[in-house]
Order: structure tokens, then sequence, then C-alpha cells
């Protein structure tokens, strides 16, 4: 499959999504950061379970709206995004068994969300 040629600057700085599917820069900019955001959310613990699972509800949309961006050379980000929204979903559920293990999990999965949503944020002009 031969290389993609970089999105042109008009489809870039206008905000508008590029021609191959792939989010805006603007777009993929807020998913990272609603990502991250939500991620540390839940990992402070400072809300309410309801709230906490919202965040995850965040972190899960964050990841499938971001999906076209791991065929994107540099796109190894996104595994880790996708890695770390279901190691932190898995984690909300094994707490309610145990809250340790639970927690855990919680705890790598959100660290993978937000380290993938630092690598994946865009650099440049918006």
């Amino acid at each position: 499959m031969p290389p993609r040629a970089p999105a042109s600057s008009s489809s870039i700085s206008s905000g508008r999504a590029p021609v191959d599917g792939s989010l805006s820069q603007y777009s993929l900019r807020l998913a990272l950061v609603a990502a991250a955001a939500a991620s540390v959310a839940v990992l402070t613990g400072l809300f309410s379970d309801p709230v906490r699972y919202a965040c995850l509800g965040v972190i899960a949309l964050a990841t499938l709206a971001t999906v076209g961006e791991r065929r994107r050379q540099g796109g190894g980000w996104w595994t880790l995004l996708a890695t770390g929204a279901a190691i932190s979903i898995a984690g909300a559920a094994l707490s309610e068994l145990n809250d340790t293990v639970g927690g855990l999990f919680a705890v790598v999965g959100g660290a993978l969300v937000v380290i993938a949503a630092t690598i994946g944020f865009p650099a440049g002009d918006a």
C-alpha cells in the first residue's frame, strides 16, 4: 500500500475534515483533550460513580472518534489509546468485585490514555 500524502494546508487551516476520512486537526485535538481530561477525572476519584462512568464513556467515544487516525504514519499512539480505554473499562467492571484490582486496572488504563493523548496530540498551527 503506497504511503499517504500529507493533508493539504487548506484543509488543516480551515478546520474541515480531510478527504481521506480522518479527523481535522481541531477535532483530533478536541477528542484527545477530552479523553485525557476524562481519564484524569477517573484517576483522581474526586467525583461520584455516575460521573466516573460518564468519563469512561467519553474515553470510549474519543477512542472511536479517532479510529481513522490509526492508519496514518505515526498512528501507534491510537493502539495505546484503545488499550488504555479497554483496560479502564475493565477496571471499572472489576472494581465492582474487588476495589484493589479494579483500581490497579484503572490506574494503568488511565495512564495509557493520558500518554496516548500526549503522543497523538498534533503539533503545529490550529
